[in-house]
């Protein structure tokens, strides 16, 4: 039994459509984003280029295995059971296909503000020291964003420990810093998921040209928004907003981007229903 009815999931898949749209709106700051890590790549000394190398090289893991960056399934399971009525009982995460959507995004939310508090804290912290903590800034938050968008996607009830949702997971971090032209082609390149086209996720996985080149992306498009975190001791007062609005911002992504995946599931069970009846 499907929670929500059709023209409830209907509705919910339009004001998602609606917030795709919106997201196509190009800013004048996200051309002139590249600036500042232009000029931090030159004056960075060669010992912090080299560890920032050795953290984005790590990271790089995660498509293939997930490693230490997989988050931990009952965390999630025990957040969305809290909210159920006391016969409905999950377990694993297939279980989570039958919450209601309005359960998903109550948990989604939890986790948006969870993250969003860690990333205040973690960019006063690292906005303290200037340009050389801002250095390490970067692939600390790149493993908090990661951390977020998985609880995201096992709230609303895809495993991240399947090669293909970390593929998503990078789609969804690639579209939250594209520009306006990126986040056009991000959202053609997901529709292969939406409708479970695995010769698409394949070329997908081959579009991304290695992990490196999605990190220097990532950390680009935010170049501008960490400009005055350069500054010893006011860095902290900056790199605690830029980061929290960085997580806001990405958790939004994947809660739209994996709403719309279950919406959609549950859409194409009701017509399979409709089809059944007619045979």
């Amino acid at each position: 039994m499907i929670p929500e009815s059709k023209e409830t999931l209907q509705f919910e898949l339009q004001q998602i459509e609606k917030w795709e749209n919106d997201q196509k709106g190009l800013w004048f700051w996200e051309r002139i984003g590249r600036i500042p890590f232009k000029l931090l790549d030159k004056i960075t000394p060669a010992f912090i280029q080299k560890k920032i190398g050795i953290l984005l090289e790590e990271l790089g893991s995660f498509v293939q295995s997930g490693g230490r960056y997989l988050s931990k399934e009952k965390t999630i399971l025990n957040k969305l059971q809290d909210r159920l009525p006391a016969d409905t009982t999950i377990s694993v995460i297939e279980d989570i296909e039958k919450v209601p959507l309005e359960v998903m995004d109550t948990v989604c939310e939890d986790i948006q503000k969870k993250h969003s508090q860690i990333a205040t804290v973690q960019g006063a912290t690292t906005g303290f020291g200037g340009i050389f903590t801002l250095a390490v800034d970067i692939p600390v938050l790149l493993g908090l964003s990661l951390k977020t968008l998985q609880d995201i996607a096992m709230a609303y009830g895809f495993d991240p420990k399947k090669k293909e949702e970390r593929i998503f997971i990078v789609k969804c971090l690639q579209f939250a810093t594209a520009d306006i032209v990126g986040k056009e082609a991000i959202l053609n390149e997901l529709s292969s998921f939406y409708r479970h086209e695995d010769k698409n996720t394949k070329v997908i996985m081959s579009q991304l040209q290695g992990w490196r080149e999605v990190v220097f992306t990532y950390r680009d498009q935010f170049g501008w928004k960490k400009l005055l975190q350069m500054v010893p001791i006011a860095g902290m007062i900056f790199g605690a907003f830029t980061n929290r609005s960085m997580i806001q911002e990405i958790a939004e992504t994947g809660h739209m981007l994996y709403r719309k995946r279950r919406i959609l599931e549950r859409l194409d069970k009701f017509n399979y229903l409709l089809e059944s009846e007619y045979k």
